[in-house]
């Protein structure tokens, strides 16, 4: 029985194949480059596919979330971190989780880490975040007084243990010159590790956005790399020139609900409650929620003129379609579209079936 006979309805499609591939390449670039890889998780979101990522040599994960770290803790992590300033608020959840894993989190502030300090049953490791052009969050580069303010705190705690300094340069998704953000990645990362290395000579330093980490191959003296989207890819990150299309491990099956050749359109089962709502907007100014692809046996087939998902609500999908697609497809039929925003979509769906009609399990999701 093919996997196509089993949906009725959106499911997500995952290819394990080019999912495997993916962490490989990633898994090999670190090595090569002498680099741990440290995968951060809210785009999997997935035991199973921790359970592959472990056989290329990868043993700690990030999540962005406490529940997540709940959700993925007691499966053979050796450190699970917390990559979202943390909130204190979750203090009580986070010493029940390193009862029995180990665990880091990320601090911004020292209000949170004096928090930390008083509160901790166990001990936990910490990266201060730091902020160097980005600007969502973390300690200005520069501000010295913080990090040691954050620093000290955690030199009076038995329970709070620096582990080194954390750079997300998110920028990477709208700045055109990676090569220039990640020169400012490395700087920083480089001058904190020298500044505090001979105070704390087992400090690491850690990088972590995808576009950045697919691209680049001049990493300086940083450690680690946490990159999460780079197991699956997806439309945005083909759009940054982080991958091929053939690289998008995971495909929403939607069911055709209705055609209108007249205006070259069809109309699909999956809308904003599947896909999310990211969207890449072209030179013309079409909003595009989604490429389709042609589903077979072996999984999906990426046409030469392209159709795409241009509007969406809350259940519908409206794709404008090529003459070669109304060609071919009729109600009934199931078309698959690469998503603009994996993580989200995933997030969305809550479960992942291979292609051999098999469920992968998902944090938010119940199979």
């Amino acid at each position: 029985m093919s996997y196509l006979d089993k949906i009725t309805s959106p499911t997500l499609l995952l290819d394990e194949k080019i999912c495997r591939a993916n962490i490989k390449r990633m898994a090999d670039k670190a090595a090569r480059h002498d680099m741990k890889l440290v995968p951060h998780f809210k785009t999997a979101q997935s035991n199973q596919i921790g359970d592959w990522s472990k056989e290329y040599n990868i043993t700690e994960i990030t999540v962005s979330s406490v529940k997540m770290a709940e959700y993925h803790a007691g499966q053979g992590w050796v450190n699970i971190h917390i990559a979202f300033p943390f909130n204190p608020l979750e203090i009580p959840k986070l010493n029940e989780i390193a009862a029995r894993q180990s665990m880091s989190v990320q601090l911004i502030n020292a209000d949170t880490a004096r928090m930390l300090a008083d509160q901790l049953e166990h001990t936990v490791g910490f990266f201060i975040e730091i902020d160097a052009g980005y600007g969502r969050t973390g300690v200005e580069v520069s501000d010295f007084g913080l990090i040691e303010e954050i620093l000290l705190i955690a030199k009076n705690s038995d329970k709070l243990k620096f582990k080194g300094f954390y750079l997300h340069a998110g920028h990477s998704y709208y700045m055109p010159d990676i090569p220039e953000l990640y020169e400012q990645t490395r700087n920083a990362l480089s001058m904190l590790k020298h500044k505090y290395n001979s105070e704390y000579p087992h400090l690491l330093t850690r990088t972590g956005d995808t576009p950045g980490c697919a691209v680049m191959e001049d990493f300086g003296d940083i450690d680690e790399m946490g990159p999460g989207n780079f197991v699956f890819y997806d439309m945005m990150q083909v759009d940054l020139g982080s991958c091929d299309r053939e690289d998008v491990a995971v495909c929403l099956a939607v069911p055709v609900v209705d055609i209108k050749k007249d205006k070259k359109e069809i109309l699909v089962h999956g809308g904003g409650v599947h896909l999310a709502k990211d969207v890449l907007v072209g030179e013309n100014g079409l909003k595009n929620f989604g490429e389709v692809v042609l589903l077979n046996e072996n999984g999906w087939t990426i046409t030469e003129q392209k159709s795409f998902v241009k509007s969406i609500s809350q259940e519908h999908g409206l794709i404008k379609a090529t003459d070669e697609l109304l060609e071919q497809v009729k109600v009934g039929d199931i078309l698959g579209i690469l998503p603009i925003h994996s993580c989200m979509t995933a997030d969305a769906m809550g479960g992942y079936m291979t292609l051999d009609g098999k469920m992968v399990d998902h944090a938010e999701g119940c199979v």
